[in-house]
């Protein structure tokens, strides 16, 4: 019989493990998930036995391909609060996660994207294979990076986040470790082999050991692929220098100017995008950069994503790209120039009595208190 729950808990030994089992929709997640999620890390962090949280996806195409964009859609398109809700608790399950007392273990194996990126990438020991996809998506829908993206991005070596943030690129391993998206490197075959050799490992630093014994270097991969691994190193002086701005529009003509071919396919994959989707994420990049700390990162998202979601291209690109998937998207405004400095200013203003008060203090959860 198959079991439809769409998280799993199973206790192996010393370790949690919570499987998010959407695997049709490669296990995207839903406001129940997150709430699952919570619930059984609250119970982790109490219970003695438990030494570490391992968590993976159901399924063979990865562990989590983000929030379920389709039910964000269609809120937005009535005029909801779901959204909100959900997205409040999410951000708040993001930071719970990166102070989470135990070793958290994400098995980030084939598509991590957008929310996925918020349940694994925060974690203590995050662990990439050969089919590894991580991406943070958001500008070709309309929308613009979350969960604890714009802090993950803004951390990244030079400009590599900020070119992941603007194009939506996925990165194989080798470029996930280069941008901190990850730790370790566990081919596939071996992750069945490393999480039972994590059940028996009873203390915090046996855990870290038992994940470093496993760790291997990863592939090279083929320059001038993107996603492929190893891609980002060999490109980090022209991207250094072309995103080095705080201008879009400055971006774009230097991306022009560059005589390097892989930089003329970025000025087209931007032409595609959201002109303003992309000026409010290249300036949450910015900002989160020096607000010191995931939580005041998360704040400053739910704004923006509360925001965002009242425009129209967010509706709009979830239509062109996934329900119809025509690959049409119409923005609006349509191009950079219409999008000015005060309307990107307004996207990060307080939101009033709907401030997020995500900066929650330590032991505190989604739903109350440790």
């Amino acid at each position: 019989m198959i079991d439809d729950r769409p998280v799993l808990l199973e206790t192996r030994g010393h370790s949690l493990h919570i499987t998010l089992n959407r695997p049709r929709a490669i296990n995207a997640l839903t406001h129940t998930m997150v709430r699952l999620i919570d619930e059984a890390l609250t119970a982790a962090e109490r219970d003695g036995t438990v030494t570490s949280v391992v968590l993976t996806g159901a399924g063979e195409r990865g562990l989590c391909a983000g929030g379920d964009i389709r039910a964000l859609h269609d809120d937005t398109r009535a005029g909801g609060r779901a959204s909100l809700d959900f997205w409040r608790d999410e951000y708040r399950l993001n930071a719970r996660i990166a102070r989470f007392p135990k070793p958290y273990v994400a098995l980030m194996d084939g598509i991590v994207m957008g929310g996925g990126v918020g349940v694994s990438a925060h974690g203590s020991l995050r662990i990439v294979t050969e089919r590894s996809r991580v991406a943070m998506p958001e500008t070709a829908i309309g929308f613009v990076p979350d969960v604890g993206g714009t802090h993950l991005l803004a951390a990244a070596p030079g400009e590599l986040g900020t070119h992941l943030a603007l194009t939506g690129r996925s990165v194989g391993a080798a470029d996930a470790l280069l941008c901190g998206l990850a730790d370790h490197y566990v081919p596939t075959r071996r992750l069945p082999e490393l999480t039972e050799a994590l059940a028996v490992s009873v203390t915090a630093d046996e855990v870290e050991r038992t994940v470093r014994r496993f760790a291997e270097e990863p592939p090279a991969g083929e320059p001038g692929e993107p996603g492929e691994p190893g891609v980002l190193a060999a490109q980090r002086d022209w991207i250094d220098a072309c995103y080095a701005t705080d201008s879009v529009e400055e971006i774009v003509r230097r991306l022009e100017d560059t005589a390097v071919p892989a930089a003329a396919d970025v000025v087209a994959e931007l032409g595609g995008r959201s002109p303003l989707a992309l000026k409010v994420t290249l300036a949450a990049v910015r900002r989160a950069a020096p607000l010191g700390s995931l939580e005041a990162a998360l704040d400053q998202e739910f704004r923006v994503s509360a925001r965002i979601r009242e425009e129209p291209d967010f509706v709009e690109g979830v239509r062109a790209r996934i329900i119809d998937k025509d690959g049409s998207p119409q923005w609006k405004p349509a191009t950079l120039a219409e999008v000015d400095d005060s309307t990107v200013a307004r996207f990060f203003a307080p939101l009033g009595p709907d401030e997020p008060e995500l900066g929650l203090a330590p032991g505190a959860t989604a739903t109350g208190t440790a």
